[in-house]
């Protein structure tokens, strides 16, 4: 259970979502529509502030990424690496 944000891509979303130092994006899991992953019918969203109590987390470049206690079972078994590839996010679950 493990994650881990590039400094790559922690810039592409600073950029892109106009962040500053000292703030939060939470992965929500879903039921329909969003980013891919390797649970079958769950997928990925993004939110922004801290919302919820935090279970896994990793700050890179002054942003805190993180899982809320209620959505810690996604991981459970990988580790999610978000990483940067041809200018877009990339999630790659191991």
């Amino acid at each position: 259970m493990k994650l881990t944000v590039s400094k790559e891509a922690a810039n592409w979303f600073k950029t892109e979502m106009d962040l500053q130092d000292g703030e939060f994006v939470r992965f929500v899991v879903k039921l329909y529509g969003g980013i891919p992953t390797v649970h079958r019918d769950y997928y990925l969203g993004l939110s922004i502030g801290k919302e919820e109590s935090i279970a896994i987390s990793t700050v890179v470049e002054g942003i805190t990424f993180y899982f809320s206690q209620q959505d810690a079972w996604f991981l459970e078994d990988y580790r999610l690496k978000v990483d940067l590839k041809d200018d877009d996010v990339e999630y790659i679950f191991e």
